[in-house]
């Protein structure tokens, strides 16, 4: 590992240990997700009536900005009576796990050390195969998961230093390894939770399998010991949307087709003073969330902006005053069935012909662009000052949205269309379930330096010369995500047909054939986003377009001009 590595793992080391000293277990402590920008998901689910063809989606936005932006392959295995297994401590940034028992893509390359786990639990006899990210992602049974951080609360130090063993991404992969249904995924992360201990914030996973899409909360115990949960099941003909905060308010376990939650749930919430039984039903999100101002805006103003899309007929306003407002239900039913390329739209959005589109205005400059860069030093010297927050987001590692059809087996009907980086200027590539390896350009690459090998830096290389021009540039984007998402989604039926076919004859047949499919369409689509980028610096360097006609020029908008005072330079010392 080379100094600037070595330098940046000990100031990162350093940082995350002055944050955990200021958490105690005497109280509860404030999660706050403004504080941390690797906590800005945005998640969208949506029951099998919702959707066009009767299957269930789910979503994630892996908005971080610093996280390995790599995802893996894990695959099944066989494990000995008396095996336990490991559980390792929440990571970010690359390598976010090194050892030799989740795969050949967290096997330590030259320089990285194995990552000792911090604890373990009984192992089980089998353990399914899945695809893994900062977070897991689906298995090969139809099982998906989503994520976004939520303000909470509460929150907890990890073992060694406080008593908790589980944070959301390990629970998350634990479900993946050894259930099948969304139920079973929640019963079982919620159990782990309470009886080891759960460290991580306020966190929502959205997880669906064949038949039932549910919302999972977790929040941390106030004695830093446990967890408290609730999961809530999406009607099967809505949709529901979750941007950085809670949305499960008034809980209802008489109503087990839809609601489940810890035993504790109502005693600590009462121990605590924060709810009481004469009050009625225990509103999870006002009772264990975090109140704050800027939520109003940094998340529900997402979650307005994709019911909008969604439901425009509703007439939801973008503008409320409380952080708990009861404006935007839990789910809502949409005006029209949902595709997965409508939720694509979704992930791309940033607010366009709206009053907040961030494309317009000063701070889009001449060309458009809709990025508003991380804080730094000048933006905290004004009160209060905030950018609007989009849902699509340039800090993305990667974006996943997971479909499930209960009608085909399970290697064939779970499809994860996945993309590297901001979905906005990337194009999404569809992995089967039952593949049994990824792209190597998938598993390979970090944020400390460029690697044309791999994905991420592709698909992050256009989007970053795409600001130099954004609004000339997006429309060549586009046509290229047309292109081959449109030919990926005309062919995928077929795609279907075939492997239907060999999973009569063999399974094994059509997981070779799934996974030579998944794996070769994205090789050719990552070079495809190679060739777009140097088609990009050709036409556009030098700010000029050059083409159809080498060194033409376009100048800036007459709008930008006047603002920036273009005009006579003057002729005498001011």
């Amino acid at each position: 590992m080379n100094g600037k590595k070595i330098t940046y793992l000990i100031g990162f080391c350093v940082l995350v240990l002055m944050l955990l000293s200021q958490f105690a277990f005497s109280s509860p402590v404030p999660s706050n997700i403004l504080d941390d920008e690797d906590k800005g998901c945005t998640t969208i689910i949506c029951g099998k009536d919702a959707t066009i063809d009767g299957s269930l989606i789910t979503s994630h936005t892996n908005d971080c900005g610093r996280c390995d932006p790599r995802i893996a392959y894990v695959p099944a295995a066989d494990h000995k009576p008396g095996d336990m297994r490991s559980v390792y401590a929440f990571s970010l940034p690359y390598p976010r796990l090194c050892c030799y028992d989740r795969g050949p893509t967290y096997f330590p390359k030259a320089g990285e050390e194995v990552v000792e786990p911090i604890g373990y639990i009984p192992q089980v006899e089998h353990t399914y195969a899945y695809f893994d990210g900062v977070y897991g992602i689906m298995n090969e049974h139809q099982l998906n998961i989503g994520e976004c951080s939520c303000g909470a609360r509460t929150s907890a130090k990890p073992l060694p230093e406080g008593q908790a063993l589980f944070d959301i991404a390990e629970l998350s992969r634990v479900a993946l390894e050894r259930c099948t249904t969304a139920r079973e995924a929640i019963q079982l992360m919620g159990d782990l939770g309470v009886e080891y201990g759960y460290y991580s914030g306020g966190e929502t996973l959205t997880i669906i399998d064949t038949e039932e899409a549910w919302v999972f909360d977790m929040v941390a115990s106030p004695d830093g010991k446990s967890a408290v949960w609730v999961a809530q099941r999406v009607p099967d003909d809505e949709v529901a949307v979750m941007a950085n905060q809670f949305t499960i308010r008034e809980i209802d376990l008489d109503n087990p087709d839809y609601f489940m939650a810890s035993d504790n749930i109502y005693d600590i919430a009462e121990a605590e003073g924060w709810w009481k039984p004469e009050d009625g039903q225990l509103d999870f999100n006002r009772v264990y969330g975090r109140a704050y101002d800027p939520v109003r805006l940094y998340s529900l103003r997402r979650k307005w902006r994709a019911f909008d899309l969604l439901a425009p007929s509703k007439g939801f306003t973008p503008w409320v005053n409380d952080t708990f407002t009861k404006e935007y239900p839990f789910s809502v039913k949409p005006d029209k069935k949902v595709s997965v390329q409508d939720v694509m739209r979704i992930t791309r959005d940033y607010y366009q012909g709206t009053e907040f589109d961030l494309s317009k205005g000063l701070a889009a400059g001449p060309f458009g662009t809709p990025n508003r860069y991380r804080s730094g030093g000048a933006e905290k010297l004004i009160e209060d000052g905030n950018w609007e927050r989009a849902i699509a987001m340039f800090r993305a590692d990667y974006v996943q949205i997971s479909q499930t059809r209960g009608w085909l087996p399970d290697s064939i009907g779970s499809v994860m269309w996945y993309t590297p980086d901001i979905a906005l200027t990337s194009c999404y590539m569809p992995i089967y379930a039952g593949s049994t390896r990824l792209p190597e350009s998938f598993t390979t690459g970090n944020r400390y330096e460029y690697d044309e090998s791999s994905a991420w830096w592709v698909f992050n290389f256009v989007s970053n010369w795409a600001d130099l021009k954004f609004n000339y540039m997006i429309e060549d984007i586009k046509l290229k995500q047309q292109e081959i998402e449109g030919k990926e989604f005309a062919y995928l039926p077929a795609i279907d047909a075939a492997a239907l076919v060999l999973h009569e004859e063999d399974p094994e047949l059509a997981r070779a054939y799934l996974t030579d499919y998944s794996v070769n369409n994205a090789n050719a689509v990552v070079q495809e986003w190679r060739e777009l980028g140097k088609f990009l610096v050709a036409k556009y360097i030098d700010g000029y377009v050059n083409k159809p006609t080498v060194g033409e020029g376009v100048g800036y908008p007459l709008w930008w001009l006047k603002e920036v005072g273009f005009g006579p330079l003057p002729t005498e010392k001011p």
